[in-house]
């Protein structure tokens, strides 16, 4: 027997039906080990070694696949063509070790960029040895991001409470949102003028040009910066006479089609077309990568999808051109294949580049077999690979300069036509942001030199220039693969990790920094410059794809940086919060106090009239208070004035449901946001809450309708073919299958979370159902005597000493929570004659309450309905234990 080790269970299936009865494919379920979140796990005094750790939710894979190598005579590791998917066979090969599972096992490394039988079976017959290179360099970078994130978050909560870092390299790219905040706001806008006139043929025929000289000399942007100017110009116009065309320009430019797709340019034209997140294209390609049943087979149906080469295979090439002489016609075949090649530094390990596997398989011919998402990515993918091999448009682009007899006034038309459409007829990339003069123009009718014009309107039009626009999730990831940050990856991860830490915020599809990713970045910036700089840490990208590429050895790299790294926190020991201040102060007060233009002081303080307001620093996080403390007592969140307000109360009309014709409402009850069909009234309406990913702000009518039809199904198990749906119920976002539920992570949010996803969280262990609180960790002596604990307890992590308890603040990170600060809070505690432990009586026979999920909006929780009544209560407790949905 020979046994294959894959990452899901979906692609286990796929694989075990063309390899046949004498393999046997099992999931890992991803990494099947990682560093843990503590102190230690990365020792740089030891030859920076590193202290992995098989979790509770690995162990039941892990045992799965050491039952399954007894009695084998191979091991094949066929995880993904990628560094992540050759450390990950890395980690099951050293569990295995370690388990002595192996023995005299032979075992190979097996990878293939398509899940097709012929791709399979090739890369089978073609095994190898894990590359250590490439293990290597996920090596040292998971121990950078490690040593980045448990080094610098103590600082940062040291001095700045409430923060701690973003990571590594997403703390370069909240630099560069927080960055394009700060020129918005800066930005002062210009007021300018253009005229354009119409103009008619000796044919009848018109057009519109935009006047370029006055009075002989040629207009700069700003020279019409008035109204009372532009009508002057306009007037000079109205009283001229005699205009008659002068040059003309006419020459072809050539479009040629753009190339194949990478992870980066995929993951942003999904959002310019298709409007989806980053995350979530990838979740869907990895679908279309892993499989999809059709016709009673499954088959991958695109190339794997982690990847910055954009050449796609001999074979790929030769069926589009034969597909694009049949569908549009010889002249579309260009007459020499298109060769792409990377302009990446160092295209990573799957060179290939994201493609169908079958280019013949056009997305109308499966529609039927795909959801709408998985429908569109893929017919976007398969357009976009077919145009890469069409022959390029051809375009002509026609300048046209107009003039009055005297050549004071002279104007200009732009316009062009497409001569041959070539792969226009098929593709054409989005742009995020189109400047307001960069058009081609329209088509221009027939001219020629010296023929007279006859003139019509003439109009003034007022600009303003704008300020750059903030990033979308399609151009910050073009920003930062054009700054050489990050790989394909770790793009959408990057993204995921500054929204979920709340650093930065989507509205209207544009990131937005929160103000506690402002002030992150400005105490990094200040302190911590030179790993924050973007040639810095595309360097360090350079150094990992030179690890494996096998030129420089992983542990020097980290060496280097550790040396300096270091030395750089060692450097803020002395740091004083009055520094801290002053240095955030300079760097944000123009955010916090913005000039109104009313003349008004913006930093006066309307709680006194006379302090002047600053950023200061409490045991909580920062805030906005009066420099006249104690005797003014003034402070407002760190936010803007009248910022940080919630949605109104008021209901919220989104529309009407094209079925039963009732309106749909956003409402909000006293537990959070909801959508309702239909008004109040004697029948009790449709009610859905919020899932807790989703903001009140993003929930448009379509998104209400798709949470008002749920629950949905997701597909069939793969193991006992019954139907797992995912939905909506009293204690949050689920997923079902058979009698079994499962909460959904924060992560995952249930109108998008796929099969896949869902089979890995149900194989899942469900977390054990505890009787008290748990301690998590002793975090050191009191000076008072006895040891501080932290603990994990019913609503969350807390630290006791003697008797007397307090709750973490809500941004602290257990982790990284430092006896200092747990001395500071338990004072506090104690000062306010709270967190006394009550009678220990109690305490030993009243069992813990499991939390639940979270309470749907709108309805009321029966054990708070209740509270005053202790017999109630006990009751909603046992219930809400017994049935989680």
């Amino acid at each position: 027997m020979k046994v294959v080790v894959v990452e899901s269970p979906a692609k286990a299936k796929t694989i075990n039906k063309y390899l046949g009865s004498d393999y046997k494919v099992v999931a890992s379920y991803g990494h099947v080990r990682d560093l843990p979140a503590k102190d230690g796990s990365v020792v740089p005094d030891s030859d920076f070694a590193m202290s992995w750790e098989v979790d509770g939710k690995s162990e039941k894979h892990v045992r799965t696949i050491v039952e399954a190598v007894r009695g084998a005579d191979r091991l094949f590791l066929a995880t993904d063509p990628d560094r992540e998917g050759e450390a990950i066979s890395w980690h099951v090969n050293e569990v295995l070790k370690s388990r002595r599972a192996l023995k005299h096992l032979d075992v190979k490394r097996v990878v293939f960029n398509e899940v097709t039988k012929n791709a399979v079976l090739e890369a089978f017959a073609r095994p190898r040895d894990i590359d250590r290179e490439l293990v290597e360099a996920y090596l040292a970078r998971r121990a950078l991001d490690y040593l980045v994130g448990f080094t610098l978050s103590p600082v940062l909560w040291r001095k700045l409470p409430g923060s701690r870092s973003a990571g590594r390299v997403q703390s370069v790219a909240l630099r560069l949102v927080c960055e394009r905040e700060a020129e918005i706001e800066a930005f002062k806008s210009r007021e300018y003028w253009t005229i354009e006139v119409e103009f008619r043929t000796e044919a009848g025929q018109t057009f519109t040009a935009r006047l370029t000289h006055l009075d002989g000399k040629r207009l700069d942007r700003f020279d019409l910066d008035t109204e009372t100017k532009a009508r002057a110009a306009a007037a000079a116009i109205l009283h001229a006479s005699d205009f008659a065309v002068g040059e003309i320009d006419s020459r072809q430019v050539r479009r040629n089609p753009f190339p194949p797709f990478t992870t980066s340019t995929l993951q942003q034209e999904a959002s310019r077309k298709l409007g989806l997140a980053a995350s979530r294209t990838m979740q869907i390609a990895q679908r279309l990568y892993e499989g999809i049943d059709i016709a009673g087979e499954t088959v991958g149906l695109i190339t794997y999808m982690r990847t910055d080469g954009v050449a796609i295979a001999a074979e790929a090439i030769a069926a589009a051109r034969r597909l694009i002489s049949d569908e549009f016609g010889p002249r579309y075949v260009p007459g020499e294949p298109r060769i792409y090649r990377s302009p990446a530094k160092n295209a990573q390990e799957a060179h290939e580049a994201i493609r169908p596997t079958d280019i013949d398989r056009k997305p109308g011919e499966i529609a039927a077999d795909l959801d709408p998402d998985q429908r569109r990515l893929y017919e976007l993918i398969w357009k976009r690979t077919v145009a890469s091999q069409m022959a390029s448009a051809l375009l002509e682009q026609v300048t046209v300069d107009i003039a009055d007899p005297t050549m004071r006034l002279r104007l200009r038309a732009n316009g062009s036509v497409v001569i041959f459409d070539g792969f226009f007829a098929l593709y054409q990339e989005d742009r995020d942001d189109t400047a307001d003069e960069e058009g081609e123009g329209s088509r221009l009718p027939a001219m020629r030199k010296n023929e007279r014009l006859g003139r019509g309107a003439v109009e003034p039009k007022q600009h303003f220039t704008q300020p750059p626009p903030r990033y979308t999730e399609a151009s910050l990831v073009k920003k930062l693969e054009e700054l050489g940050i990050g790989r394909p990856s770790t793009y959408a991860s990057i993204l995921q990790v500054l929204q979920d830490r709340d650093y930065v915020r989507l509205e209207k599809r544009r990131f937005i920094p929160e103000d506690r990713g402002r002030l992150v970045t400005a105490f990094l910036t200040n302190f911590f410059e030179r790993y924050v700089e973007y040639g810095f840490t595309a360097d360090l990208e350079n150094q990992l794809d030179d690890v494996s590429g096998g030129r420089t050895d992983w542990k020097e790299v980290l060496r280097n940086f550790w040396r300096d790294f270091s030395a750089a926190i060692d450097g803020t020991r002395e740091l004083t919060i009055t520094q801290v201040l002053a240095a955030l102060d300079a760097e944000l007060g123009r955010h916090f106090f913005p000039d109104d233009g009313s003349g008004r002081d913006p930093r006066l303080c309307p709680g006194c009239g006379t302090g002047r307001l600053s950023i200061k620093l409490g045991k909580f996080g920062a805030f906005i208070g009066c420099s006249d403390y104690p005797n003014c007592r003034y402070t407002r969140p760190l936010a803007l004035e009248g910022e940080g307000e919630e949605l109104a109360a008021a209901d919220t009309l989104l529309g009407t449901d094209p079925a039963s014709g009732l309106p749909i409402f956003l409402k909000k009850g006293p537990y959070g946001h909801y959508v309702q069909l239909g008004p109040d009234g004697e029948h009790k309406p449709k009610r859905v809450a919020l899932p807790r990913s989703a903001k009140p702000a993003d929930i448009d009518l379509d998104a209400a309708l798709r949470l008002l039809a749920l629950p949905r199904e997701l597909g069939r198990h793969p193991e006992t073919g019954e139907t797992i749906v995912a939905g909506i119920g009293r204690f949050g976002a689920y997923i079902k299958h058979g009698t079994t539920f499962k909460s959904l992570a924060p992560d995952d949010y249930v109108l998008t979370i796929g099969l896949n996803r869902a089979v890995v969280l149900l194989a899942e262990p469900a977390a054990e159902r505890r009787g008290g609180p748990q301690l998590v960790r002793e975090l050191g002596e009191h000076p008072e005597g006895g040891v501080v604990g932290l603990y994990s307890g019913r609503y969350g992590p807390y630290i006791s000493h003697d008797r007397v308890f307090a709750s973490l603040p809500r941004a602290a990170d257990p982790d990284s929570f430092l006896l200092e600060q747990a001395v500071q809070l338990l004072t506090a505690q104690r000062q306010k004659g709270k967190g006394q432990k009550r009678k220990s009586s109690r305490s030993a026979v009243t069992p813990a309450k499991p939390r639940g999920v979270a309470r749907p909006a709108g309805t009321r929780d029966r054990a708070t309905a209740s509270a005053s009544k202790k017999p109630g209560a006990k009751k909603a407790r046992s219930r809400s234990s017994a049935q989680p949905h």
